[in-house]
This record gives structure tokens, sequence and C-alpha cells, in this order.
């Protein structure tokens, strides 16, 4: 995809699927905005790759359930790359923890709508009025958000289908002012997510029952949000669009 020219921003950039979008952006000439949380050695990892492979970008660190960071986030990457955003990617989020309904308090419900639906609401509202007619902005919400997710990630799953609904809404919101707005649902991806909250009998199963045998991997993810981002994707917006390998069907 050909995003020469375009300023981008990415959330939770730093590492796993965020890298490889940033990496990816960067390749296909777009200069990119890396937001970090609390992980300032990966988020110096993937400016050097993305420096090393020729790309051009900068890392700034920020809590993005906090709109002063958000707002700041815009305005570095605005006064590094020029006053126009192009695009923004809302990879930021997480599960945290896997707890059932009796396990969890009302401050752990909170804090996953927080950092999984809020975070998409504060860096899009920070965005907005540096977008231009064509900008685009890609969410990520997840098959969790269609079947409910897996045990212990009631909260996380919902909070995703918030992300879903949001995408829609700002899709008409946003869509006068020609600027698109989609969202990914991806299944079962090989990041260190999975990693640290899906057992790997679990993961061996999941890659058996879906049609194409295997998890995916986070640049196939990278490579449909350069799609998104760029002119060639002109007349898509208002999806939430599965990227499962097959395993489940909208």
């Amino acid at each position: 995809m050909d995003l020469k020219g375009k300023v981008v921003i990415v959330t939770g950039g730093a590492r796993d699927i965020g890298r490889e979008i940033s990496l990816k952006l960067a390749a296909s000439g777009a200069k990119v905005g890396i937001n970090y949380f609390d992980n300032e050695e990966d988020a110096k990892l993937t400016l050097k790759m993305v420096k090393d492979a020729g790309g051009q970008a900068i890392i700034v660190q920020g809590d993005m359930t906090s709109l002063a960071d958000a707002e700041r986030m815009v305005a570095e990457t605005c006064k590094a790359f020029g006053n126009t955003v192009h695009g923004l990617v809302n990879v930021a989020g997480g599960l945290v923890a896997r707890k059932t309904v009796e396990e969890m308090d009302e401050k752990f419900w909170d804090f996953l709508m927080s950092v999984n639906a809020k975070t998409v609401f504060l860096a899009t509202k920070a965005c907005v009025s540096k977008m231009t007619e064509g900008g685009s902005i890609v969410n990520f919400a997840s098959q969790a958000a269609r079947d409910g997710g897996g045990p212990g990630a009631s909260a996380y799953a919902t909070a995703k289908g918030a992300v879903m609904t949001f995408t829609r809404s700002m899709a008409k919101e946003l869509g006068p002012k020609k600027i698109r707005v989609n969202a990914l649902c991806p299944g079962m991806i090989a990041t260190s997510f999975h990693d640290r909250f899906t057992k790997d009998a679990v993961r061996a199963n999941v890659a058996a029952g879906t049609p194409l045998r295997r998890e995916g991997d986070a640049k196939e993810i990278a490579d449909l949000v350069a799609y998104l981002l760029s002119e060639e994707s002109s007349f898509v917006t208002g999806t939430n669009i599965d990227i499962n390998g097959g395993l489940y069907f909208s």
C-alpha cells in the first residue's frame, strides 16, 4: 500500500501487533507517531527497526486513558511531521487478567472498560480536529466481541463489543467529513498476549479447529491495517472485519 506523505498515529504501537503495524506503515511511506505506555525499551527497539529500514517515526510515552496524554501524543506527532494527521490506529488495550464475574470487582470491570474502550474514544477525540478529508481510523476490536470470549474474558469481550459499536457510530458521524472508520476483529494471533493469557493446549486446539489450521501472524494484521489506511479502501467504512483464518463467521 502506498502511504507516502501520510502521517499516522499508532497507539500501543511499540510491541507485538502494534510493532508490526508501525513497521508496515513506515515501510509503506508513512511517518509514524508510535505511542507506548510503560515499556520504553520496546518502544526504542521499534523506533530503531523503523529507522534501520529507512522509515520515519517518533515515539511518545502516554496513557491513552488520559485525554491530556492523548492530546500530547497528537501534538508531538504534529510537531514532528506537520499539522495534519491522516490516520489513527487504536491498538492500545488488553485482557489484563482472566476473571469470572464472581472473581472480578467493580474496579477491575471499570479498568477493562477504560483500557479497551475509553482509549479508543479519547484518541479519536484528540485526532479528529487534525484530520482532513480522506482520513482513516482503524480500531481494534476482537473475535471475543463476536463470540463472548473465552473463560474469564467477559469484561474484555464486552469492552471490545463497545469498540465495534463506536466504530459504526463514528463511521456515520465522521463520514460527511470524508473520514473513514473501520475496526478489526482478530482471532488467535501469535503474540505475547496469548503467550501470557492462553494455555498452550488451548492454542493448539484453536489452531486445529481453524480452517487454515494455524494461528495468525501479526504481519497479516499489519497488511490489512495498511490497506484500510490507504486510498485503495476509499469506499470501505463502518466495517468490523474478521481476521481469524475462518474460525468464526459473523
